[in-house]
Parts: structure tokens; sequence; C-alpha cells
């Protein structure tokens, strides 16, 4: 089946994560203390964990689904993509939400100085500043989204992007923009929340060579095209 291409990789890759995250939290007791509004850090971590996994998989249905067989279009015809989009919105932003949560409530388990932390996340969300203003600019919004996904035949021969921070690299997002969940757990001094933010970082990269690569390859590659920008 077309949907489920390549993700017995992305499957055996979580597993792996998963595994090292557990192994990790049950040698710190320390990862897991404190809470937020009479909920434990503990179950702040877990919805905080299960926020890119639900968001990952959300993106591999609906992109799958309706690159091989418009199945979204076949729904809901031109709105199609609006509604796809609302739902990634809402997952995208659950997961610097969830993020600042469970670093609330994971607060100062981090023995580091806090004037290191500040000027790290200073650092960090230069660039991440920079990723988003280029990907309105030159990219475009509904670009990121994957509306190539939706509209192949119209995307297929669009230029590669070569302005704003994508001089520099074609994985702008993957690289840039998840430098802001780095950032509660640096200015909260959270082991949890950093532990889950290299988890995301880490984590997207699964998205991107088992679903994104293989589906620019479809779109862009068939008909002669470099693949383009990813996200």
């Amino acid at each position: 089946m077309k949907i489920c291409k390549h993700q017995q990789w992305h499957i055996l890759i979580l597993a792996a994560l998963l595994g090292l995250l557990y192994f990790y939290v049950r040698k710190d007791p320390t990862a897991l203390s404190g809470e937020l509004w009479g909920i434990s850090a503990l179950h702040w971590y877990i919805i905080t964990l299960l926020s890119p996994i639900i968001h990952q998989i959300y993106v591999l249905l609906c992109w799958r689904y309706e690159l091989h067989y418009k199945g979204l279009s076949r729904w809901w015809g031109k709105s199609g993509f609006k509604l796809y989009k609302i739902g990634f919105a809402i997952l995208i932003l659950s997961r610097p939400t969830t993020i600042t949560l469970l670093a609330i409530a994971n607060r100062n388990t981090l023995e580091i100085a806090p004037e290191m932390t500040y000027a790290l996340s200073g650092i960090l969300i230069l660039p991440a500043i920079y990723l988003f203003y280029s990907v309105k600019t030159y990219f475009g919004m509904d670009r990121a989204f994957g509306i190539d996904h939706f509209h192949p035949e119209e995307y297929k021969n669009k230029p590669f992007v070569k302005q704003g921070i994508f001089k520099y690299t074609s994985n702008g997002m993957y690289i840039f923009g998840f430098f802001i969940l780095w950032i509660p757990g640096l200015l909260f001094l959270s082991k949890a929340a950093l532990l889950l933010a290299l988890f995301n970082h880490v984590y997207i990269w699964v998205h991107y060579y088992f679903t994104e690569l293989p589906d620019m390859k479809a779109i862009y590659n068939n008909h002669g095209q470099n693949v383009p920008n990813s996200k």
C-alpha cells in the first residue's frame, strides 16, 4: 500500500527512540520530577511525547492519501486542503505549547547557570526567526504545509527556492525551525523538556527520510525535476 511505503523504518526508529527515552528517565529520577496545575511532570511528558508522534502520523496519512488517491479532495473538494491545514496548524502548535508546559512542570531540574541558558536561547532564536521570515517571504506558507501533495501537476515545475535561509540549506525548517523547541527547556532549566526537544529534532528527520523525501521524488523526479526544498 502506497500510504505505508517506507514506514517500517519509521516504526523501527520510533521504537528505538522511545526505548532510549525510557531507559534515560528510569536512570535519572529527577528527569520527571515536578508538577503543574496538579498534573505531574510524568503526565505532561507523555502528552508532550504524543504531540509529535500524532502530528507526523497525521501528515503522513493526509499527504499520502491525497497524493496517491486524491482522498481528501474527493471527500471535501476544494476545502480538503483548508481542512488539512487546520489540523496541521493545531498539531504543529501543540509541540511548543506542550513542551513549554512540561518545562514549567519540570523546572529547575537542570543544574546549569541560568545566564548560560539565556545566552544559548538567544543564539537559537535568531536563525529560527530568520527561517520563519524566509518561509513566509520566499517559500510560501501553503507550500510549507504541503500543498504540492494536493496539486502535484501545478507544483512539479516550481523552481528551487534559493533565497533567504534557503541559500544555505534546503532543510531550513528541520534544522533551524526546531530550535524553538529547545528554548522552553533552557529558560526553565528542565531536563524533561530538553530531552523531548532532542526527540522532536531527531524524530522530524524520520519524517523527512521516510515520508517527505519519497513523496518529493514522486512529485518532482518523475517529471525530470530535482527534488525541491524540504520544509
